[in-house]
């Protein structure tokens, strides 16, 4: 897959989290069943959840790998300190 496929594909997928969470304003708007909003706020975390892993996938394959193949040490070392910083933040 090319890196203007992949970018488009997020796009995509973005754009319908985006009108997932208009729908979650005009749920609550409508002071509509609490479960039902809390189902669609699960559903929307989730999607996101794999737009970003997709994401935390392509970097890891490549500037991460890249970091790891250059044999600059302070470059590895910053990419891995960039990643479990991600990952904690990603994890709370």
């Amino acid at each position: 897959m090319t890196k203007a496929t992949k970018t488009t594909d997020r796009l995509k997928r973005l754009s319908r989290i985006e009108g997932q969470v208009r729908g979650l304003a005009r749920m609550v708007e409508e002071d509509r069943y609490c479960i039902d909003i809390v189902t669609q706020i699960a559903a929307v975390r989730a999607a996101l959840r794999r737009v970003e892993e997709d994401v935390l996938r392509d970097h890891i394959s490549h500037c991460v790998a890249h970091a790891m193949q250059s044999g600059d040490a302070a470059e590895q070392k910053q990419k891995i300190a960039e990643l479990m910083d991600v990952l904690a933040r990603s994890a709370r």
